[in-house]
């Protein structure tokens, strides 16, 4: 890849699923080394997005309320917002790296993320972060959806359920073969 069209989009690396929260993903320590690779090599191509909370599960509609109803511990009222920061490793890179937050699994629902980065002209998303079969998968999927070339960077990506992260890196790499490419980290980074 030759071109200076494309960004690096990393998926809620953030305290809240690195630290002992009931979200917590365990196995985020073993991709940081790689998302922590291609995001100091290229800072100014880093977009982090974070998911964040809202205050109180009574702040959202429809089955986001029952969801937070669930989850009423992970509400930023009881959470705190420090715990919506990304992880201090990668913090300390923005800027020039960018963030964008999100109230859904998708970094796409509103619209504002796809409109920076077509209006920057990007056309290659390579995606990192958490969670392969949730938060990842949703923003591969909008990526597709909007017409981006995806790169998924299988080994700098994670799940809390080593099950569905399998599937979802099989499903992704066998149906959308046009679409999205996953590649290891270092071949990608030999190419850009």
């Amino acid at each position: 890849m030759q071109d200076n069209h494309w960004v690096h989009l990393c998926i809620d690396m953030q305290r809240i699923f690195a630290e002992d929260t009931p979200w917590h993903v365990p196995w985020m320590q073993d991709v940081a080394p790689q998302v922590q690779e291609v995001a100091r090599r290229h800072p100014q191509r880093t977009v982090f997005t974070r998911f964040v909370p809202p205050k109180r599960a009574e702040d959202m509609p429809g089955l986001w309320r029952s969801y937070y109803e669930k989850w009423d511990n992970m509400t930023l009222d009881r959470l705190g917002p420090n715990m919506v920061d990304l992880v201090p490793s990668l913090k300390t890179l923005v800027p020039p790296a960018r963030i964008f937050d999100k109230m859904t699994y998708s970094p796409w629902t509103t619209g504002e993320l796809h409109r920076v980065l077509a209006g920057e002209g990007v056309e290659t998303v390579a995606i990192s972060g958490g969670e392969t079969d949730v938060c990842v998968l949703a923003a591969a999927l909008g990526a597709v959806d909007l017409g981006y070339r995806v790169i998924l960077l299988k080994d700098a990506v994670c799940s809390g359920a080593d099950e569905t992260h399998d599937a979802s890196l099989e499903l992704l790499g066998d149906r959308f073969t046009v679409q999205l490419e996953v590649s290891s980290t270092e071949d990608f980074l030999s190419r850009v």
